[in-house]
């Protein structure tokens, strides 16, 4: 084995950080952005396995397909009345959906506000409004019990 040159501990250790940046950089996912379209019910239940159920979970418990995309894991639904004292703050939710309340683990509304893109997609603010009515009850009939 003549010929051939030791490697170093420091030549080790630069290639094992180089292989774990490149791994680290692979596994990296990243949420893809898109128009929205026409929802394809009205009813509660339909738009939130539409729009909601990405990030919170068809059960609502914040294990969505993109949840693990996010900077901060999506929030538990099904508990919204436990954590307001039992009552489930309709009033609050449709305030949050409109845009008008931001949420802190949203950070800057990284979660979209329904209220505009619904609008933007029916261009009628009376069916912007009934969808996210419709919203809030079908969340308010998710609660734990």
């Amino acid at each position: 084995m003549r010929g051939m040159k030791k490697i170093s501990t420091y030549q080790y250790l630069v290639c094992a950080a180089i292989l774990a940046c490149a791994c680290a950089l692979a596994q990296q996912t990243t949420v893809k952005k898109v128009a929205p379209v026409g929802a394809k019910g009205l009813d509660g239940k339909s738009l939130y396995q539409e729009f909601c159920a990405v990030c919170h979970g068809t059960d609502g418990k914040g294990g969505g397909p993109a949840a693990s995309a996010l900077k901060m894991p999506p929030a538990d639904l099904t508990q919204i009345a436990r954590r307001n004292g039992g009552t489930f703050p309709d009033t609050r939710v449709m305030s949050i959906l409109k845009g008008e309340t931001s949420i802190s683990a949203h950070g800057s509304q990284d979660m979209p506000t329904w209220g505009k893109t619904f609008n933007d997609v029916s261009g009628n603010l009376t069916v912007a409004q009934g969808r996210m009515h419709a919203l809030v009850m079908y969340l308010e009939q998710m609660q734990a019990k």
